[in-house]
């Protein structure tokens, strides 16, 4: 007896997971995916902007925001502000103060985001590198001795080349026969971040009451007294900085793959963890300048990202400065918002956010591992 011979059936021959059109639906639903949270995350961080310059001591209608804003830009579209001094406050008050927060997240997260990506490690942030310690004591220093070289730019001038300092010799210290290891580099980041701390404690007891007040308040972080000046010295910065993250994000994603295999593929690690490194001081430096020391962005943002869009750093580096910024934005409405005429320190509120995060992460990255070795 013979069998007639078996033909695939339609639906077994065509698949969904298999032929040449399933690569390209693949890679349509990637990018509709990317676009979808990087237009989420833009959408919530205008939304942010709109309500932290709407929100203050007196409240002015977001019809009346986005109406000057319009104005400003020569549309003649939407109400101005009926409140007689409400135009001045929204661009010399509010405006300024909503733009730096935004700069600043961005810079800390996506910060975050390169130092969890050279370190292979989400547990990694900014701090470990000894950026805001150093600036910390450099921003000390000014206030105890009085320094004013600069003008009302010492403090700032002197942050930003105090973390770039502390960086660079933290990497220094780190390399040994050419080469830097990432254990040896958290090693050495946490014993200068000691040494720095025993520092600011030092110039602590040095300063009187006012200088100890004025360190403490900046050693806390605060968006108060932004203006469009610093705001101009921190955009070129932060934007130099996130254009450098962009352009390393492919390297990062080999290096995933580890030191050998990135080698294999052509990838100069020691290259990319020094210029790497040097793009988060100088994204660090740039937001701790002007506002003090605000921990906890470059840790918490980047994984909340990850977790979401994945390790990618092609969609990592630009989904956490638009998380970064929101954030930001958001804690910094909270600061002056929660008790009434009372600008509360932004690094507490991120600190009390970001704590307890750390620690769900860190129990979640143990039960990951399935406990540390």
């Amino acid at each position: 007896m013979t069998t007639a011979p078996v033909t695939p059936s339609p639906a077994r021959a065509a698949t969904p997971s298999s032929g040449p059109g399933a690569g390209l639906q693949r890679r349509t639903s990637a990018l509709a995916a990317r676009v979808g949270l990087l237009g989420g995350l833009g959408a919530a961080l205008v939304v942010a902007c709109l309500l932290a310059a709407a929100t203050g001591q007196f409240h002015i209608p977001v019809s009346e925001v986005v109406g000057s804003v319009l104005h400003r830009a020569g549309l003649d579209l939407g109400p101005l502000p009926t409140h007689p001094q409400a135009e001045n406050n929204l661009w010399n008050v509010r405006f300024p103060r909503v733009v730096m927060a935004a700069l600043v997240g961005a810079a800390l997260a996506s910060a975050g985001a390169l130092m969890q990506g050279v370190f292979g490690n989400p547990l990694a942030e900014p701090g470990v590198v000894g950026v805001s310690s150093g600036a910390a004591v450099a921003a000390a220093v000014v206030i105890v001795f009085s320094l004013d070289f600069a003008g009302t730019w010492t403090i700032a001038v002197c942050a930003f080349l105090g973390g770039l300092a502390t960086t660079l010799l933290v990497y220094v210290m780190a390399r040994d026969n050419g080469r830097t290891e990432v254990v040896t580099l958290v090693l050495t980041g946490i014993a200068v971040n000691a040494v720095a701390s025993a520092g600011l404690a030092f110039l602590l007891f040095l300063g009187n009451t006012a200088a100890r007040e004025e360190i403490v308040f900046w050693t806390l972080g605060s968006m108060n007294g932004s203006r469009w000046p610093e705001v101009q010295v921190v955009v070129p910065l932060v934007v130099v900085g996130l254009v450098a993250s962009l352009l390393l994000a492919r390297q990062l994603d080999l290096l995933a793959l580890g030191d050998r295999a990135a080698r294999h593929v052509g990838v100069d690690v020691e290259r990319l963890r020094l210029v790497a490194i040097v793009v988060v001081a100088v994204l660090t430096a740039a937001g701790v300048a002007f506002c003090g020391v605000i921990a906890f962005v470059g840790l918490v943002v980047p994984h909340l990202i990850r977790m979401v869009a994945g390790p990618g750093h092609r969609m990592l580096v630009p989904a956490s400065a638009l998380g970064g910024a929101t954030l930001l934005v958001v804690a910094d409405l909270w600061a002056r918002t929660a008790i009434a005429y009372a600008d509360l320190p932004i690094g507490m509120l991120t600190s009390l956010v970001g704590g307890p995060f750390f620690f769900w992460l860190l129990r979640r990255t143990r039960r990951t591992a399935g406990g540390w070795a």
